[in-house]
């Protein structure tokens, strides 16, 4: 159980960097995290990770 359960994120930029490292984390620590990239491969590959 992490302090972000039951919040979702919406992260942009997420498909790489800090966006993507963003998204990683506040998954880990229990939020559903909604990921937005204007590159898709990026996007997609965030995705799977989380």
């Amino acid at each position: 159980m992490g302090y972000l359960d039951g919040r979702t994120a919406l992260i942009t930029g997420s498909g790489s960097g800090i966006g993507r490292a963003t998204a990683r984390i506040m998954a880990e620590r229990g939020a559903d995290v909604i990921v937005h990239d204007l590159n898709a491969k990026g996007a997609e590959e965030t995705a799977a990770m989380v």
